[in-house]
């Protein structure tokens, strides 16, 4: 066993707020492995510690495959310190941290969708919100629609919606993706949205839908369905003038063909120069984190 003033290799972990797998992994000495010791920093944040229930109260591991499960109730610091189990023993050890997450449940996917108002900037009349499924402008009453943002109250975090436009003239490049209580568009400059991509992500969008309809200048009404929707007119250069969004469950969600608007092709007055749409933007992928901490061998 190691002397008592051998306080061996120390490392400080932080902790989120979390459930956590400290395992160890490997000793540099499988013979005589290293003790690894786990313990709270005190003052520094509130966590309870679950122990195999033959030694509850023993929060070392003496050998590879032995395995903690640290609950924090706030982000929290930790010491994990190795020691040689005998004089001149290895130091040598792999201690990962995973965090233990509790996955999502069938009743958390539901979401309300009820509170979540599409706001569109319309020619002539300013500001219009409306619920999902309603239109702004559209077949009943076409509008050059000038600008959108979508106000969404106490938004779930595992579901996001983000929203780029085009305005304008062909030589203007889309505006920048923002998401929920932000404005993408323009007010006061007489400038019509011809082009607009949506996308909904987070760890609850694989349970939904987007439903996008629209109607360009003299075109009938479009349907784009899925996880990203692109809209614009044939050329790209016809504004928009009716637009109806959906959020709905997978099960209920329909990829639906283009439909014939049941109005007339909609017109509006001066319709500006001519506008595409830019391709979608590069996604990139996050990659999961798992610390490992391997302290040095000191044979004496």
């Amino acid at each position: 066993m190691a002397a008592d003033n051998d306080l061996g290799d120390r490392k400080i972990v932080n902790l989120e707020r979390g459930l956590f797998l400290i395992e160890y992994r490997g000793a540099g000495d499988e013979a005589s492995p290293a003790k690894v010791v786990v313990s709270q920093v005190p003052g520094r944040g509130r966590v309870e510690f679950v122990a195999h229930p033959d030694f509850p109260d023993d929060l070392t591991l003496w050998q590879p495959n032995s395995a903690l499960v640290v609950r924090a109730f706030e982000p929290s610091v930790l010491h994990i310190t190795v020691s040689p189990t005998r004089p001149g023993g290895t130091r040598a050890a792999e201690v990962s941290i995973r965090p233990i997450t509790p996955g999502t449940s069938p009743a958390s996917t539901v979401i309300d969708l009820e509170v979540i108002r599409l706001v569109g900037h319309v020619a002539g009349r300013g500001d219009v919100a409306v619920a999902l499924g309603e239109w702004i402008a559209g077949p009943s009453a076409p509008s050059r629609i000038e600008g959108l943002a979508l106000q969404w109250p106490n938004q779930p975090s595992g579901l996001e919606i983000k929203y780029s436009v085009r305005i304008g003239s062909v030589q203007a490049p889309m505006s920048p993706t923002v998401g929920a209580g932000q404005f993408a568009g323009s007010r006061g400059r007489a400038l019509p949205l011809t082009g607009l991509i949506m996308e909904i992500s987070g760890n609850l969008s694989a349970h939904y839908n987007l439903i996008a309809d629209a109607i360009f200048l003299s075109q009938p009404a479009m349907r784009a369905a899925g996880k990203r929707v692109v809209l614009a007119g044939p050329t790209g250069q016809e504004p928009l003038v009716g637009l109806r969004l959906s959020l709905q469950p997978m099960q209920d969600a329909v990829a639906a063909p283009p439909k014939q608007a049941q109005n007339p092709p909609a017109r509006a007055t001066n319709p500006p120069a001519s506008a595409a749409v830019a391709p979608p933007p590069q996604r990139s992928a996050a990659a999961g984190r798992v610390r490992v901490f391997r302290s040095r061998s000191n044979n004496k």
